[in-house]
């Protein structure tokens, strides 16, 4: 299935900075439900199309749109371009790690150990070392070694809820749980875990992301905030999102340590500048996730079958 489609909006938010900042959208196919994203070295985008059980491919170039099948069952959630410059899926449908080579569209399945059960499969990321660090909101997380294709999983703290995973600059791997609303550091050499509480409970660890200078950036979901913890000084700042009620779901940090979350109460794309402490807002519809490459950022509208790109210069 391929589309050859995109517009452009007219415009932005009348606070923000003219010419600051150009969004696209990109449409994909009916029902694919775009779940996560990801950008590859090279500009192709990769999500996860949940609705069909499919990975998608978008040449931004060309708006071309190519969706590949990933097996009978797939229920897409995360994906991650690892070292080797693939796409690879945390699949919940298929209870598996899937990888798909980018040059041939091949399919490879890493399913979790027997007796795993099922796993809910969410988030993952990539260590300094190429290992494969996955989480499953039914309560583990995990490693695949693509080398040897060992898969190995541990039970998570207090059960249900571990989500967002992502990698520091100084190569430290964090997760953050939902449902058990705390932040937590694996030991990678032997999987153990630090666990660092959120900041007021409740508050609800979504995903997490790190700044360049290994500070780590939480989406607090149930409390409407975005929250920061230093490692080094164990220290938590938090910050609410403008609005009445805001659900911050998405967290990604750019190469100018700007902020981008989600509102999904908003329908809002929002930018927060730890400079100044304020707050941007563009439009974007049930994003759950974000990711980019310098220059941009790339947010998958799941209620609208669309991806949407906001590129800058400087905006400071």
């Amino acid at each position: 299935m391929k589309v050859k489609l995109f517009m452009t909006l007219a415009a932005l938010l009348v606070a923000l900075p003219a010419a600051a900042f150009e969004v696209k959208i990109y449409p994909v196919p009916s029902g694919a439900r775009p779940h996560d994203v990801a950008v590859s070295a090279d500009g192709i985008v990769w999500y996860t199309a949940q609705g069909q059980g499919a990975l998608g491919r978008l040449d931004p170039k060309t708006g071309v749109v190519k969706q590949i099948k990933l097996g009978t069952n797939s229920a897409p959630h995360g994906v991650v371009v690892g070292p080797d410059g693939a796409p690879w899926i945390t699949d919940g449908g298929l209870n598996a790690i899937v990888r798909v080579d980018p040059r041939t569209e091949q399919v490879k399945t890493y399913p979790l150990p027997k007796g795993s059960g099922y796993a809910n499969l969410n988030t993952a990321t990539f260590d300094k070392n190429g290992i494969h660090w996955f989480t499953g909101q039914a309560g583990i997380y995990g490693k695949v070694d693509p080398k040897t294709g060992e898969v190995k999983v541990w039970d998570a703290p207090k059960g249900r809820g571990p989500y967002g995973i992502a990698t520091t600059p100084s190569g430290e791997v964090w997760f953050s749980s939902l449902a058990g609303d705390y932040i937590a550091r694996i030991e990678t050499r032997t999987g153990e875990l630090e666990v660092v509480e959120s900041p007021t409970p409740g508050a609800g660890a979504r995903r997490v992301w790190s700044d360049s200078n290994n500070r780590l950036w939480v989406s607090l979901w149930n409390s409407g905030e975005v929250g920061l913890y230093d490692p080094s000084s164990k220290q938590w700042k938090k910050w609410k999102l403008p609005g009445a009620s805001p659900s911050c779901y998405s967290v990604y940090v750019d190469e100018t340590d700007a902020v981008w979350l989600t509102d999904f109460s908003a329908n809002a794309i929002v930018r927060f500048d730890p400079k100044t402490e304020k707050f941007q807002s563009f439009p974007g519809r049930n994003v759950r996730q974000m990711l980019g490459r310098p220059g941009e950022v790339w947010a998958p509208e799941s209620g609208d079958d669309r991806l949407t790109a906001i590129r800058y210069g400087k905006t400071n």
